[in-house]
């Protein structure tokens, strides 16, 4: 109730405000137009156009939305409207007065009350922000706590520093930086631009002299690319400063506050992604109204998979795993996001088949993402068998519920890591694409893909965390190679473009991959954490190169020999098609794995993978030759 009488009076305050202008705006233009000396007929005609111009520009003004809005957070948009509504109302009142005053009224004084109440209508606006920026809230009446310059002098530099303004306890911007050659010395909202991020150093040192010490730089370009985040953090360092960054614009849209979005810089931002755009119509289509069950679902990339797919609208949402904590967990969430869709946790092995079979039979699969598999390459290479039954038979187990039951679509997630596999870990992926590309589409009228991508950033075992936690310990932050280069991708773009890849493609000897842009060499990524992290490499914290594991590659690769790159029509997902194995081939391969694992046969199950993946035997060969030479490399070096 009182925050209605306070709009009401609040209204009827500026109305009254708008009244007075427009009675001492005509009233001047008469002053001005007889030199201050107004005839007595002249007297007249004046008290008749006030008569008139009163309630059409007030009409005017309240139709244009004038009576409304904060005058302390006026800007261009207020005044452009300003401007027009006094255009409107000094036109409806000349008419008026013409009809009824006829030509007898002096014309100059239409355009005289015309600017006179322009001017006060917008200035009496101007000078309320005024003084609520420089006044109540500037640096007279409240301490600062700290000074900061805003690297990027564009629209979102300009707002933060409009709003840093109206809450000085922010902080206070000395200056603006930008790589623009062209905006350097400009005075913007009253600040400088003071020169481009190559200048920071000698800026803040010429700025400390005055006794202004800077803090914090805030990056506030939010379209910047990878390379503009490295180059702006690289500047910073090199001055000695803390440097922030405002979100990405789809971010900014989600929030309330600008400064309230300000944050540390992480890792993400330092890939530089541009944006995923999906095609949201085509996932729709695909996913609402069906049963979707999602393997591994409670892991990193499960997980988000089931996030994305709750999204749009799915009938019933079975998240499979064998993690229950960790399936609880997501449980918990999903249902707490999305109280209307139905989600089904199902505990269970893909080791298990009478398992995964009664899931898929009970509830009616229609659309499956295999997204469980045994992933860290190292604990691979000595668990062999416990490799190929998860990876390999377990996959074939899912497969083969989901043809049994005519499940419509089944996408596996593989790894950059299947091509050319020189570990255990990427030859049971290889050979898992292998048996999904065997599958005859005609047999079970189930379309089977894959999907190819590389390292995820922060998913479970990848190298980010293993590097945060020797970060957190003051190191060292161990490297295997100083020419190490991996590709990268973030959870969820990793996940929309594997929604994406669903809708494409036929099924058969057909294998999605994702856009990774550039690999990432290993050593810039830790030090990239390690500057992140407030620290400086090899002074604060110690890289150490500890040379490579079995079968580990420098650089991964993203197609084999044999297969060609067909177009999608997404600009980032690629189609490889290769030759594929012929279904009853891989039928009569699994049988002899079977038995191979049943006698515990190390030796004759890694050749038994080597006669369905050759180019592991050939790759590992010439890997073990190059291993040899990069060993003795780096010792001569150190």
């Amino acid at each position: 109730m009182k925050s209605n009488v306070f709009f009401v009076m609040r209204r009827l305050w500026i109305m009254l405000c708008h009244s007075v202008l427009i009675v001492i705006s005509l009233a001047l233009g008469f002053l001005l137009r007889f030199d201050f000396s107004i005839p007595a007929l002249e007297v007249h005609r004046l008290w008749i156009g006030l008569a008139l111009v009163v309630p059409i520009k007030m009409l005017v003004f309240s139709g244009a939305g004038l009576n409304r809005g904060w005058w302390r957070l006026v800007g261009m948009p207020d005044l452009a409207r300003v401007l027009l509504g006094n255009l409107i109302g000094s036109v409806g009142f000349a008419a008026a007065s013409w009809l009824v005053q006829g030509g007898s009224f002096p014309r100059s004084v239409y355009f005289i009350d015309f600017i006179i109440c322009f001017l006060g209508t917008g200035g009496i606006r101007f000078a309320v922000r005024f003084y609520s920026e420089v006044v109540v809230v500037g640096k007279f009446t409240q301490p600062v706590s700290k000074n900061i310059l805003i690297y990027g002098a564009g629209m979102a530099g300009m707002t933060l520093l409009r709003e840093l303004r109206a809450n000085p306890a922010l902080g206070k911007v000395v200056g603006f930086l930008d790589d623009n050659p062209q905006k350097k010395r400009l005075v913007l909202l009253g600040t400088r631009v003071l020169g481009n991020g190559r200048d920071i150093t000698r800026i803040v040192s010429r700025l400390k002299k005055r006794g202004q010490e800077i803090e914090e730089i805030i990056l506030a370009i939010p379209s910047a690319s990878g390379r503009q985040i490295r180059d702006a953090v690289a500047n910073a360092r090199a001055a000695g400063l803390k440097c922030k960054i405002l979100p990405t614009i789809g971010e900014m849209l989600t929030g309330k506050v600008l400064s309230a979005q300000i944050r540390d810089l992480c890792l993400e931002d330092l890939l530089g992604r541009e944006p995923v755009q999906l095609e949201t119509d085509k996932i729709r289509s695909h996913v609402a109204g069906k049963v979707v069950m999602v393997t591994g679902g409670a892991g990193s990339i499960g997980s988000e998979l089931c996030r994305q797919l709750a999204r749009f609208d799915p009938k019933s949402l079975i998240i499979f795993d064998q993690a229950e904590s960790e399936l609880y967990r997501i449980d918990l969430e999903l249902r707490s996001s999305y109280p209307s869709l139905d989600i089904i946790p199902a505990i269970g092995d893909i080791q298990d088949p009478e398992r995964v079979d009664a899931v898929i039979r009970t509830h009616q699969v229609d659309s499956m993402f295999h997204a469980a598999a045994y992933k860290h390459v190292p604990m691979m290479e000595s668990h062999l068998l416990e490799a190929v039954k998860n990876n390999v038979l377990g996959t074939w187990n899912v497969i083969e519920a989901a043809a049994r039951h005519h499940v419509d679509s089944f996408l596996m997630i593989s790894s950059d890591k299947a091509v050319n596999p020189t570990t255990i870990m990427g030859l049971t992926k290889r050979a898992a694409e292998i048996i999904v590309s065997a599958m005859p589409v005609s047999q079970a009228n189930t379309k089977f893909v894959s999907v190819r991508f590389g390292n995820v950033l922060g998913s479970n075992g990848s190298v980010v965390p293993r590097f945060k936690e020797q970060i957190a310990a003051g190191g060292p932050v161990t490297v295997t190679h100083p020419d190490m280069r991996r590709y990268f991708m973030t959870i969820p773009e990793a996940t929309q473009l594997v929604l994406q890849a669903s809708t494409m493609g036929s099924g058969g000897s057909e294998i999605f991959v994702l856009e990774m842009g550039e690999p990432v060499r290993i050593v810039d990524l830790a030090r990239n954490m390690i500057r992140l992290s407030g620290f400086e490499p090899d002074e604060d914290i110690e890289i150490r190169f500890i040379g490579l594991r079995p079968g580990e590659k420098l650089s991964e690769e993203l197609m084999l020999e044999d297969e060609h790159l067909v177009p999608t029509g997404h600009a980032k997902i690629h189609l490889f098609r290769g030759t594929g194995l012929s279904f009853s081939n891989v039928e009569a391969w699994l049988g002899q794995l079977r038995h191979l694992l049943e006698l515990r046969d190390e030796s004759a199950i890694l050749a038994h993978l080597t006669d369905l993946v050759p180019e592991y035997q050939a790759k590992t060969k010439k890997m073990a030759a190059k291993e040899r030479g990069i060993h003795v490399a780096t010792a001569s070096r150190n």
